[in-house]
């Protein structure tokens, strides 16, 4: 009976298609005009309201400001340790949902900056604002000891960032303690902005043509989301201290990553590059396309119009748009790889996707009437996964890189994935700035860009 079943199925899907249109009408164009017909959308389908997207980040904001304290506690006695001149091996950052020094929260920190200017809610740069100041008070008194006590090897709350092993270790929060810093912040971010650069610059593995690199899962290895942890922070230096180095090397390196990772016929990268491989296996890792584009946008925005390497730089940016345009699925999400459809719709890099084409519209750099639509669709889709609760549903837990499909097709999805809060968060104010500057409207069912 079982086999049965399953053979009915099979036969009804390759006869009819598993994503064939569901609601068959009766109607003919004698008595009705069917182009005005309401299709059957998977999400919802249109224009979304300023004023909802604002309450989907009022939800996550509530959510997050209660699960990420800024506190630190004796791990062993669980009281509150206020006093940092007596911190110990035990003292330890008070367990939320989220760890507040992580490459995660340095994207959520930049997020929340965007959400305050988007809304005019300064809740949302009040998040980010008390806890880098909780985290820039609290650095010398661990250097210190730190110092002092080299027996306490891995033990220490800010560990990572006052002693980076890794670009994910500190790229992205020094990022976002520099966007931190421009928007008026008078706390004393510069110790460790400096130590961060530093590493980017001279401490972290490179190719011997210069490429940031590590060496797992193999010697020599480029990883896509090294682009994110590494270059944004380099690009924002340039910034704050209108020193030509810096940007002149986050150039570079988007430049060298994409050389050998950027697919042309696809338009899309691999997400993993091994010196001395003969091949090169492509798996178009969602997210990893998601930290690509958002480097090419962060480096954008303050690059220098005149910088030399900006136009390669642009072009690239309208590629890679064109490319993960052709891979939104019909519900508005993308794949977690992008040109497998039998792989899973995840949510932070359909997120990502949607804030760097909201962004590349609201700054001119690619052609809104073509992709204003697919972004407006995309945050439709990533709307359905914000909960009451204000948790992001369908967001890929932390990946390694892989070089065979199920690797990527069974990483496990969490609403404690941490990748999913800054994206969507970005997104959606983004998507309100678009709605601010640009109008749409609904022709013949479907979503269009007016023409001013």
């Amino acid at each position: 009976m079982k086999k049965n079943i399953v053979l009915i199925f099979t036969l009804l899907v390759s006869s009819t298609g598993l994503y064939a249109q569901r609601n068959v009408t009766n109607a003919n164009d004698s008595n009705t005009p069917l182009h005005l017909l309401r299709p059957d959308y998977p999400i919802n389908y249109g224009i979304p309201k300023t004023e909802e997207i604002k309450g989907s980040l009022d939800k996550i904001h509530a959510y997050l400001n209660e699960v990420t304290p800024a506190e630190f506690i004796n791990s062993k006695t669980g009281e509150t340790v206020t006093d940092l001149s007596k911190l110990d091996e035990y003292t330890a950052l008070k367990k939320g949902d989220f760890r507040i020094v992580s490459y995660e929260w340095g994207v959520t920190y930049g997020a929340m900056l965007l959400a305050s200017q988007a809304t005019g809610d300064g809740r949302f740069k009040e998040y980010s604002e008390k806890r880098l100041q909780f985290i820039a008070n609290a650095a010398p008194f661990f250097k210190k000891t730190t110092e002092e006590h080299a027996d306490w090897g891995t033990k220490g709350p800010l560990k990572g960032l006052l002693t980076p092993h890794a670009l994910d270790d500190c790229g992205a929060m020094c990022a976002a303690m520099i966007k931190t810093s421009r928007e008026g912040s008078k706390s004393n971010f510069r110790p460790l902005i400096d130590s961060h650069i530093d590493y980017i610059l001279n401490k972290e593995h490179r190719l011997k043509d210069g490429t940031l690199a590590r060496n797992r899962p193999q010697p020599n290895s480029l990883w896509l989301d090294d682009m994110f942890m590494g270059i944004p922070a380099l690009a924002q230096m340039g910034k704050l201290t209108g020193d030509k180095k810096y940007y002149d090397e986050a150039a570079r390196q988007v430049l060298s990553f994409s050389k050998k990772m950027f697919n042309k016929d696809k338009n899309v990268y691999m997400h993993g590059w091994i010196e001395g491989m003969t091949e090169h296996p492509q798996f178009h890792w969602a997210r990893a396309n998601g930290w690509a584009i958002l480097t090419k946008v962060e480096l954008l925005e303050v690059l220098p119009e005149n910088h030399p390497a900006r136009p390669e730089i642009l072009a690239l940016l309208k590629a890679h748009v064109k490319g993960l345009t052709g891979y939104q699925s019909g519900s508005g999400f993308w794949h977690q790889l992008l040109d497998r459809e039998d792989s899973y719709l995840e949510t932070s890099a359909t997120a990502i996707y949607t804030f760097a084409i909201a962004r590349a519209i609201n700054r001119g750099w690619i052609d809104g009437l073509a992709y204003a639509p697919m972004a407006l669709l995309g945050w439709n889709a990533v709307a359905t996964k914000i909960t009451e609760k204000g948790q992001v549903d369908g967001t890929c837990v932390g990946t390694g890189m892989g070089f065979d499909p199920a690797f990527y097709y069974h990483r496990p999805i969490s609403p404690f994935a941490a990748h999913g809060y800054g994206p969507v968060i970005l997104a959606g104010a983004e998507v309100i700035n678009l709605l601010k500057s640009k109008k749409f409207e609904i022709n013949d069912s479907s979503v269009q860009l007016l023409q001013k």
